[in-house]
């Protein structure tokens, strides 16, 4: 361990000693660190750096049942206990799916750059946990063993996909800064409607918006009212309380560069604290920061099954925090229940 590693262990035990609660994540931010750099000081106690491919590790846990998938962004965080199911790699094994009625993933394998596995001490107990960086040192994705969780297996990856190289010096990238998105008057906007008009699956709009060189929340500004319109940022507080009163299913898409993570279900217990709004139910968590919500949209997308309708979030920076749908498969078109509560948005957000 280097000197300035050292120096990190010592700053991070004094920041622990005055604040004993304090996360990793915030220690991190308090210290100007990554997550993964700061996690990567206990590297020997408790603590192991993992080797790739990535892949292979989150195929490996299909194998040890029920864990908790955790992935967050900066302003929301998505816990869900299930059993990850068969990897299918696409993309030159860039691309991962998982598509489980519980575990249901999509991951963008380029971003991830470190891995661990972590045995800590917490208040409920020993806690084992598998957890994964980008170049930057930001999580990507983590994965808990629970109580059902074959503990012999899970601890079993760590030892297969131990890296040789146990240094905490980690090489960190610093993450890019967003690229501003081009001026609305470069946007050919007539074009950008009639491509939308056109849409026969929800998943052709990300390239849609690629083709067109348009941000996402600027396209729903300039595509009009027909196919986005903006609601009041309590919105998604409102929708959940809702879809819980009524036990309507919905799915919840939370992502981040390397990984996309869909709970489709119902909610019951609803619990703000603070300026969190959060979902505590016992096989999903959600963890939403309502301050860091700027804008809120309620988003219309043409496809075969007919209109699909969604509530999309954005923060500061115009990054996407979380969108909602009603629950869906491709080949069906979403529940009428879904379809009035989304609208009813639009109502009370011009009432």
């Amino acid at each position: 361990m280097t000197s300035q590693s050292n120096s990190l262990t010592a700053r991070w035990a004094e920041l622990r000693a005055a604040e004993p609660n304090l996360r990793i994540r915030d220690a991190a931010l308090k210290l100007g660190v990554s997550e993964a750099e700061l996690l990567a000081t206990r590297l020997g106690s408790g603590v192991t750096r993992l080797r790739g491919p990535w892949s292979e590790i989150i195929s490996a846990v299909s194998k040890v049942g029920e864990v908790m998938a955790l992935t967050r962004n900066d302003s929301i965080v998505h816990e869900r206990h299930g059993v990850y199911g068969e990897l299918s790699v696409e993309g030159n094994g860039h691309v991962g799916l998982i598509l489980g009625e519980d575990i249901d993933l999509r991951i963008f394998f380029g971003p991830w750059a470190h891995g661990f596995a972590v045995s800590e001490d917490t208040k409920a107990g020993p806690r084992s946990s598998l957890q994964f960086f980008d170049g930057a040192g930001r999580a990507v994705h983590k994965i808990y063993a629970t109580e059902k969780t074959n503990t012999a297996a899970f601890q079993a990856i760590a030892e297969v996909f131990r890296a040789t190289e146990q240094s905490a010096d980690l090489a960190i990238v610093p993450a890019k800064p967003k690229a501003a998105p081009a001026p609305d008057s470069d946007i050919d906007t007539a074009s950008l409607r009639a491509a939308w008009a056109a849409l026969q699956d929800t998943h052709d709009f990300f390239p849609l918006l690629r083709k067109h060189k348009v941000a996402r929340e600027q396209a729903f500004r300039l595509a009009g009212r027909e196919f986005a319109e903006p609601v009041s940022n309590d919105s998604a507080r409102r929708m959940l309380e809702a879809a819980a009163a009524s036990e309507l299913p919905i799915m919840v898409f939370v992502g981040n560069p390397g990984m996309i993570q869909i709970h489709t279900g119902t909610v019951k217990r609803l619990v703000p604290t603070g300026p969190w709004f959060n979902v505590l139910d016992p096989m999903f968590n959600l963890h939403l920061r309502e301050d860091a919500i700027v804008s809120s949209w309620l988003v219309r997308k043409p496809s075969v099954d007919g209109t699909v309708t969604s509530l999309e979030l954005f923060d500061k920076d115009g990054e996407l925090i979380v969108s909602f749908f009603g629950k869906r498969k491709p080949g069906n078109p979403e529940l009428a229940e879904w379809r009035a509560l989304a609208e009813s948005l639009v109502t009370k957000a011009a009432a």
